[in-house]
């Protein structure tokens, strides 16, 4: 088998790929895209130059647009309120009762924890949420 200028961007694109696999980023996937559409430009038959503009330009923009769509999707929680990094954020507790300070003790996964209430109303007992952890401490809404 004769080593082709398609076949040469197609083991770039693969070795791309083999090395995306180990580091879990996507920018080297939208790279190893820009490969493929190099070796597309090279079964069409232009020139090496263009091949290598139009791997570049493929490559580019798709590198382009990950990187914006990743920006979208960032929250923009803090990351004591944000629920992808505290798997308790929206889980509910039960208050027996508040101190005057507005701080309680709650049971919650088989452990006391300090809670302070967040809310806008006056704290009750019953059922709140939790909508923040600092340090120790949960943050809790009705």
């Amino acid at each position: 088998m004769e080593m082709t200028q398609a076949n040469a961007w197609w083991i770039a694109c693969g070795a791309l790929i083999a090395v995306e696999m180990t580091t879990g980023t996507f920018y080297l996937l939208m790279l190893a895209l820009g490969c493929a559409a190099g070796a597309g430009a090279a079964y069409l038959g232009l020139s090496g130059s263009q091949q290598i503009f139009t791997a570049a330009l493929i490559g580019g923009v798709a590198v382009v647009v990950c990187r914006k769509l990743r920006n979208q999707r960032a929250s923009p929680l803090p990351a004591d309120a944000n629920a992808d990094v505290h798997i308790d954020i929206g889980q509910s507790v039960q208050v027996e009762q508040w101190n005057a300070d507005g701080t309680a003790t709650v049971k919650y996964r088989g452990a006391q924890w300090q809670a302070r209430f967040r809310g806008n109303s006056s704290p009750a007992p019953g059922r709140h949420v939790i909508r923040a952890i600092e340090g120790s401490c949960l943050m809790l809404d009705a």
